[in-house]
């Protein structure tokens, strides 16, 4: 029999489920643009804190604090290892895979349903409860260049620029004028984000997560909106004495990981001066061996990393200083002579530095005189060495890191420099002596330094017509600069 009246209630029954659907997907997915100024944006936060010390924290006062404003607030802690000794009802993910859990339990995004996250330092409290409203409000409005609201957690917050340069592998820090976009800031921060912005970035929670967040920000180009006038209160943490002094060795470690992983060898611009990362006497250099003069760093479109240059300065001064003191007639070879005068320093992507010297004047100098049968450490550990690739001296950094000054043996045959060992390199040729009467003094890696008088025309000889102003790649048959 049939029922007109059973199947439009049915109908409408369907037809209400279909609406249903559409607006809750639609409030739930709705762009933040598009939220009413009114609306309570919080519940739609994840609260991610990283930045704690296992040793020493106030975690359990965060969460009282966060989740007391905001109940149905996601708070989660992510920790390398699990918390000792442990917070009770405290969600922790651990980042660092363990062989009980499942692959996907240390990726911490499978954990995070909400469009917004805010990274939260320990000690921080939610006061007044709408601050994470203000900051989602302020992501909302803000141009599409803005990726990241920062907030003070515990002390204002200064405005900089962030210059990151991969080929140099150097940021830089430089103080920003009022109203201007940031790239980076200065103090202690809450940071509020998209979700897929902070996983769509390769080290998301690589401690200090702030200087991390920054540097792969600024090379995609994001900005940084500080909200002026608005601050989180926050008791530091550590505490004690012996916990702050935990927490910097830890930070310092932390640090040189990080900006390591992020291929950052020098950071200028912030409190405290330049800081390095690398290349010091007691670590291998940056890279590896040298095959066809291109260093593999070439291949990756970098340069030469700041700190092997600066251990290259130090190697350059220490060997003159002994050469000279000794009587050793020296002067700038090859490329060295090359950057000097297209620089007055190492080319940039250069590895090593050349300096040509004459043979019987070895007999001078102690340190080479020791290295004839092998190597010799000095009384400030840089080796010398005869060098095994052909008839030269080679002065090492250290025992450890293998950068180095070529010391290369000349003497006159019928007025004609030359060798008894040649490389196989283009600019490996006999030279007038005349070059070297008089020798001339030039600046060179922050040094004066002797130089083959009318120098210009000895690099047209060994490299070219316009090799001065034409710089390219030290073997362009296997890698070319590119001119853009």
């Amino acid at each position: 029999m049939r029922c007109p009246l059973c199947h439009l209630l049915i109908a409408l029954t369907l037809l209400c489920n279909v609406l249903l659907l559409y607006y809750t997907y639609n409030l739930s997915s709705r762009p933040a643009g598009r939220l009413s100024p009114s609306t309570a944006l919080s519940p739609g936060i994840t609260v991610i804190v990283r930045e704690f010390r296992s040793f020493e924290h106030g975690l359990a006062d965060l969460k009282h604090s966060f989740l007391r404003a905001r109940p149905s607030l996601q708070l989660i802690i992510a920790s390398d290892t699990l918390l000792y000794p442990p917070v009770p009802r405290l969600n922790v993910v651990r980042l660092n895979p363990s062989p009980e859990q499942p692959g996907s339990a240390v990726h911490l995004e499978s954990h995070i349903h909400t469009r917004l996250v805010a990274l939260v330092p320990d000690g921080t409290s939610l006061d007044p409860p709408d601050l994470l409203d203000i900051m989602a409000r302020a992501l909302r409005d803000a141009p599409a260049r803005v990726r990241i609201i920062a907030a003070g957690a515990g002390t204002a917050l200064h405005c900089l620029h962030l210059n990151v340069s991969l080929r140099e592998w150097t940021a830089e820090y430089i103080a920003a004028a009022a109203g201007e976009t940031c790239g980076a800031v200065s103090g202690l921060a809450v940071l509020l984000m998209r979700s897929r912005d902070l996983f769509d970035l390769p080290f998301p929670l690589s401690r200090p997560v702030q200087s991390a967040i920054f540097i792969q920000a600024a090379l995609r180009g994001w900005g940084v909106k500080v909200l002026e006038g608005t601050k989180f209160p926050r008791t530091p943490l550590p505490a004690t004495d012996h916990g702050r002094w935990k927490a910097e060795q830890a930070a310092r470690t932390e640090e040189a990981a990080t900006m390591r992983a992020l291929s950052i060898r020098l950071v200028r611009g912030l409190e405290g001066g330049d800081r390095w990362y690398g290349c010091s006497k007691e670590t291998p250099r940056c890279f590896g061996t040298v095959v066809g003069e291109t260093p593999e760093y070439l291949y990756e479109g970098r340069w030469t990393p700041p700190c092997c240059l600066r251990a290259l300065r130090n190697t350059l001064l220490h060997v003159i200083k002994i050469i000279e003191g000794n009587n050793v007639r020296y002067w700038l070879e090859g490329g060295s002579l090359l950057g000097a005068a297209r620089l007055r320093d190492i080319i940039p992507w250069d590895y090593d530095v050349d300096l040509g010297i004459y043979l019987e004047d070895i007999a001078l100098c102690p340190e080479l005189q020791g290295a004839q049968g092998g190597s010799l450490i000095d009384s400030e550990g840089f080796v010398w060495e005869r060098a095994i690739e052909g008839d030269f001296f080679r002065v090492q950094y250290s025992q450890s890191n293998h950068l180095h000054v070529d010391l290369w043996p000349f003497y006159p045959r019928d007025g004609v420099m030359t060798r008894d060992s040649w490389t196989g390199h283009p600019q490996d040729i006999e030279f007038p002596e005349s070059f070297l009467q008089p020798l001339q003094i030039l600046p060179f890696a922050g040094v004066m330094v002797r130089a083959p008088n009318n120098h210009v025309e000895l690099l047209k000889l060994k490299f070219g017509e316009r090799a001065i102003e034409e710089p390219q790649y030290p073997n362009p048959a296997l890698l070319r600069m590119s001119r853009r």
